[in-house]
């Protein structure tokens, strides 16, 4: 099944959804005081910040979403 859908109306569905991951992200990071996902992620691995696990494992997720959404935009030109 294929749908047609206005280009200005996609751009404006992709950006609302990278606003609201990218305030996932940053609330995820404030969370811990962190300013750099890797790091964060980082940390959370190594054991730095005990029980961060779920929050790095979020984080992860929103970031391939952010790509994915990212790809997509770029895609569109």
């Amino acid at each position: 099944m294929e749908v047609s859908v206005d280009k200005e109306i996609l751009d404006d569905l992709i950006s609302f959804k990278l606003k609201r991951i990218q305030g996932f992200i940053q609330e995820i990071l404030d969370r811990w005081n962190e300013t750099s996902s890797d790091l964060f992620i980082e940390k959370a691995r190594n054991g730095t910040y005990p029980n961060a696990e779920n929050d790095a494992i979020e984080l992860r997720q929103q970031l391939l979403e952010e790509k994915k959404l990212l790809d997509l935009k770029n895609k569109q030109g």
